[in-house]
């Protein structure tokens, strides 16, 4: 494990700290770009709560600097319980370079806490520089568009570390870039058990849920003339949404969506929310098509 040179244990009000819908994006989500961030929901009547959160605390404290910790008060800040879709509390999620990376709910003996918090102290301090670099490589080709490179770059990882769940996500998309939907599902179908829940898996599941149906995606002007004829024909407007995104307009996929919600969110028994957390999922947590999404839905949910 790699020691972070001549850094100094931060200050304990800097490790841990509470956090409202101000300011999560500034203390969690580019927080995390620097070193992980640990999250806590919690609330004041949740006696599980008060067990778990100084355990927390004190390994964050014990990580000396490694890892940062900020608690949510969820009766205090709904919107961003709603956006996580926290079901219970307590929960945890940690965030390392702008995404969630890992998480539990309920209370965990002091032990399998401070495995946890070890386990993502780590993040900042990757064991295998090497193997990083070549993600963040692969990454890039990808971003330019050189798909069949990154695919090749993601597979020699999954040579070298086959739970790398941030390879498995890659070579998915990579494949997804390249329109081989057959094949990036294979893939991902062909992931170990001990990281078929991770964020990047997940992501990568969404992404191949969403190429499966631009498959059969109807024409963007049919579909919109459709709606615009009549604005209360729901299933118009949900293929409306499915052959925007289809299109690469995931911002307008998400506007017909809350618009469905915002008619009828009980329509085909909740689509249309179903089918943003589809979107949020496959698109990065700090997309700013999902945060103004995720603020809007949360707005009609608490409506």
């Amino acid at each position: 494990m790699l020691e972070l040179g001549g850094q100094q244990p931060a200050a304990a009000d800097d490790l841990i700290k509470d956090t409202t819908e101000a300011t999560f994006m500034q203390d969690v989500i580019e927080a995390s770009q620097s070193v992980p961030v640990i999250v806590d929901f919690w609330a004041p009547w949740c006696g599980p709560c008060k067990t778990l959160g100084p355990a927390l605390e004190e390994a964050v404290k014990k990580a000396g600097g490694r890892v940062k910790m900020v608690k949510v008060d969820v009766d205090q800040n709904q919107a961003i319980a709603g956006q996580l879709q926290i079901q219970s509390i307590p929960t945890v999620y940690a965030f390392h370079n702008g995404q969630p990376v890992d998480g539990f709910q309920g209370a965990l003996p002091p032990s399998e806490v401070d495995a946890f918090v070890t386990k993502i102290a780590d993040l900042a301090g990757a064991p295998d520089n090497g193997l990083a670099d070549a993600v963040a490589a692969a990454e890039e080709m990808l971003a330019e568009g050189a798909a069949a490179d990154a695919a090749e770059t993601f597979a020699a990882i999954l040579g070298e570390d086959g739970t790398n769940a941030t390879a498995y996500g890659g070579l998915v998309r990579s494949y997804l870039s390249l329109d081989q939907v057959e094949e990036a599902e294979a893939v991902l179908n062909g992931a170990p058990a001990e990281i078929a829940d991770a964020p990047e898996l997940e992501a990568a599941r969404a992404a191949v849920e969403l190429a499966k149906q631009a498959a059969g995606a109807g024409p963007v002007a049919e579909l919109q003339a459709k709606v615009e004829a009549d604005e209360n024909d729901h299933q118009a407007r949900f293929d409306y949404a499915v052959a925007l995104h289809a299109s690469g307009d995931s911002a307008g996929a998400v506007d017909q969506l809350l618009e469905l919600f915002r008619r009828d969110r009980d329509w085909n028994d909740g689509a249309a929310k179903a089918q943003l957390f589809t979107i949020f999922d496959a698109l990065k947590p700090n997309d700013p098509v999902v945060l103004d999404g995720r603020r809007k839905l949360s707005s009609l949910i608490f409506a």
